[in-house]
């Protein structure tokens, strides 16, 4: 298998904002920040182009405030984007708290990102494309899921394999676990860290992990589990077929680990790779990620 690859998600503004120390109410607390672009959907797509695939495309919805900066950073990163411009909302605004255990936690400004619409999409953007990805955050706006399910058709009738990043176990809860599973049907991988794949197969916060990845495995084809540093679980048609081991990392910040896997795991996919083997790039891919400041790969 090979070919291009098309992001259809979301480009971010990250706010990252590393606190060694705990949060002190009600008054200051010492970090270091930094304004980094960013978005589930974009740091795939620049992490998949890092990792050597030759061809990424990228459609997203941008604010007029920073549409020209994320366009030049996904350039410089080997991503073809396809930018619309939003003439009312803001670019999408991600405030990543990160922690002295690398640990972070989000306060998210959607912004133009569930904005992307089905005018958005032409057929066209899947020729030449061997595999299209979408980012799960589509799925949780009204606008934007529309869109994604239009793409996910359009790649179907097409004969072109869907893979589909669950992105947040929050907004799965909010949504509705059996919404988002009846949205993505027909996707033939999906890609779920732990909490989103326990969530997803009805698996308590605490049980083996391996159940809920074998039991989406029946839903979705190829089941992707990311685990941090502990690495990944495939499984494949209701069963675990491998256990991948995570890379040493000294963890700085792990906001786009989990893009990052998804980049490298579809760009090994895309040359050629079997499941294992492409999960063990995503997971080389994580590594990296989590000893860097932000979601994207070193320019």
């Amino acid at each position: 298998m090979s070919g291009a690859l098309l992001v259809v998600g979301d480009v971010v503004t990250d706010v990252v904002a590393v606190h060694p120390e705990p949060l002190a109410p009600a008054t200051d607390t010492a970090a270091r920040i930094r304004t980094l672009p960013g978005g589930a959907g974009a740091n795939a797509a620049c992490w998949a182009a890092h990792e050597g695939l030759a061809e990424v495309g990228l459609l997203a919805r941008v604010g007029t405030e920073s549409a020209d900066w994320h366009e030049r950073a996904l350039a410089a990163a080997g991503v073809r984007a396809r930018l619309v411009v939003d003439p009312a909302e803001p670019t999408a605004t991600v405030v990543s708290l990160v922690d002295g255990e690398a640990e972070r936690t989000f306060l998210t400004d959607s912004g133009a990102a569930l904005r992307l619409s089905p005018a958005d999409w032409a057929p066209e953007l899947l020729d030449g494309v061997a595999h299209l990805h979408l980012s799960g955050y589509l799925f949780f706006g009204e606008t934007s899921r529309e869109l994604a399910r239009l793409a996910l058709r359009t790649a179907r009738d097409r004969g072109v394999p869907v893979s589909v990043d669950p992105a947040s176990a929050g907004f799965l809860a909010a949504w509705g676990v059996e919404r988002f599973l009846s949205a993505i049907g027909g996707a033939e991988v999906l890609l779920p860290n732990e909490d989103e794949a326990r969530l997803l197969a009805g698996v308590e916060p605490g049980e083996d992990v391996a159940r809920a990845a074998a039991g989406l495995s029946r839903r979705v084809p190829l089941v992707v589990v990311t685990r941090g540093a502990a690495g990944a679980l495939v499984a494949e048609r209701g069963a675990v077929t491998a256990r991948v081991p995570g890379r040493p990392a000294r963890a700085v910040d792990s906001t786009g680990a989990g893009d990052a896997f998804t980049g490298g795991f579809l760009a090994a996919r895309l040359g050629g790779a079997d499941p294992a083997a492409a999960a063990r790039a995503g997971c080389a891919a994580g590594a990296a990620a989590v000893g860097r400041l932000g979601g994207r790969p070193p320019g």
